[in-house]
């Protein structure tokens, strides 16, 4: 089964981070988790102060190179019918005009901010504009557990 609407939103608003597949030259997978935060209908990426094995990072140019990105959410618990993923397709680009609002969105989801800059070094997201979403739950649980953890909100 699908993770309802409601569910959906719930984890692009809250899920703490994803994996970000981007495609290498030789068409292979690059794999790597981010942080996120979703603003005026995309989702926004850092390049932030966090330890980076090295300033020149395969994502950036691998999304230079080729737009398409996907990006993995997924739950997983010893009780199997509390499964779920969420897969976004969609278009990158690395954005270094109009910030704000990613920035915002990133600064209001983790706390760490005050404490680890936005940028390492130029100001730049990484802005990915969602083309398809597939999800999958195991069962109506873990669609209500998705749905229930932030409906307060």
């Amino acid at each position: 089964m699908e993770l309802s609407a409601r569910a959906i939103e719930a984890r692009l608003a809250h899920e703490p981070r994803a994996v970000l597949a981007t495609l290498r030259a030789d068409g292979s997978a690059a794999l790597v988790p981010i942080v996120f935060a979703r603003a005026e209908g995309v989702l926004w990426s850092p390049i932030d102060a966090k330890p980076k094995r090295s300033a020149a990072l395969a994502r950036l140019v691998n999304v230079a190179r080729d737009a398409r990105v996907a990006l993995l959410l997924d739950g997983y618990a010893a009780d199997w019918s509390r499964l779920w993923w969420l897969r976004v397709e969609g278009r990158a680009r690395v954005a270094r005009e109009a910030l704000a609002a990613g920035e915002a969105a990133l600064r209001a989801k983790y706390p760490q901010y005050p404490r680890v800059a936005l940028h390492a070094g130029e100001p730049l997201l990484l802005r990915i504009e969602p083309t398809r979403i597939s999800s999958w739950a195991a069962s109506h649980a873990a669609v209500g557990a998705a749905e229930a953890e932030h409906a307060e909100e």
